[in-house]
């Protein structure tokens, strides 16, 4: 488990790939899906993900070697189908939750009661979560829900990443239901956060992928980690963890499972509590540290539990960059 160095910005690649998507084909697909409904949208999902799984070589790749570490087993043609057609499955149902279609799902709410208890002592809700199933899955969370909180959900993201099919949902979003940004890589990005917590709402952002060092944010900076996941060390970034010990809050994990048909799992678990203000920096580094790995670990579980809710696309071990010595 080293800092890295070099290959800190290869795991960013993400970060400046084109983004593969085409506006009028996404425009069609909510097209259809408000007009025609869910069932006759779902249809369109089954020959765009046999096109993406014939056409898309490295995407394809990378699926592959995840999910032949969280099988545990070499990964078939099947297995990569199910994972972008779950993929698939959750951008399309945004549409949905963006629109306020609750009714049309099966949302199963746990540890809900954290979120309401962290919002009710006043200094709101923190959470980190990574590229599974659909966060937008947590907007159930406000029809469920204590009526007194304010169940708002800021997402800490880079706007311009897949800037295409935001504008398209964001477009079709009803005002009560249109996500709130709070956008990394500015100046002020820390301080809207606090000011966000501290009207008591909840703010979360992903922690299941790093940055160069010239686009993190300056208030969540922090060092490039490999820990072990799935069996081989990935680089993972401390950052949200140490903009939590800087703001003095609690973390708490979140996740938003697809379950395949109309089905979602939301889960809230507490994860690090940086509350108390910790003197000693020796200390306050080990305690980032042990939130980071336990974050790891409950990443490392929900792949194995469902592996097909994994979305991350990308060079995520650095199997093709050559490692240099820590």
């Amino acid at each position: 488990m080293s800092v890295l160095g070099k290959d800190a910005a290869p795991a960013a690649d993400w970060a400046r790939a084109p983004e593969r998507s085409n506006l009028a084909a996404l425009r069609f697909i909510c097209w259809v899906a408000l007009r025609l409904g869910r069932p006759a949208a779902r249809w369109l999902l089954h020959p765009i993900t046999l096109y993406f799984l014939l056409f898309s070589p490295v995407q394809r790749r990378n699926a592959r070697r995840y999910l032949g570490r969280a099988l545990g087993r070499p990964a078939q043609w099947a297995d990569g189908y199910r994972l972008l057609h779950a993929f698939a499955s959750t951008v399309l149902d945004r549409v949905y939750f963006l629109r306020g279609r609750l009714d049309l799902f099966d949302v199963r709410i746990e540890g809900i009661q954290v979120i309401e208890d962290e919002l009710r002592s006043g200094r709101g809700a923190f959470l980190i979560g990574a590229h599974v199933g659909s966060f937008e899955a947590l907007s159930a969370c406000r029809q469920r829900g204590a009526g007194d909180l304010d169940l708002r959900l800021a997402m800490l993201m880079f706007p311009d990443n897949a800037r295409r099919i935001n504008a398209v949902l964001d477009a079709i979003a009803l005002p009560a239901f249109k996500p709130e940004v709070i956008a990394l890589g500015r100046p002020g990005t820390m301080l809207e956060l606090r000011d966000w917590l501290d009207a008591g709402r909840m703010a979360g952002m992903l922690g299941d992928r790093t940055l160069p060092p010239q686009e993190a944010d300056a208030g969540s900076r922090g060092a490039t980690v490999r820990l072990p996941f799935l069996g081989r060390p990935a680089p993972f970034s401390d950052g949200p963890f140490r903009l939590a010990a800087l703001l003095r809050r609690k973390l708490l994990f979140m996740a938003g499972v697809y379950l395949g048909g109309n089905r979602y799992q939301v889960v809230f678990e507490p994860l690090a509590d940086f509350s108390a203000r910790i003197a000693d920096p020796v200390l306050r580094e080990q305690r980032i540290r042990e939130a980071l790995e336990a974050y790891v670990r409950r990443l490392e579980l929900l792949c194995r539990t469902h592996p097909c809710n994994w979305f991350n696309f990308h060079d995520f071990w650095l199997d093709d960059e050559t490692a240099s010595p820590d």
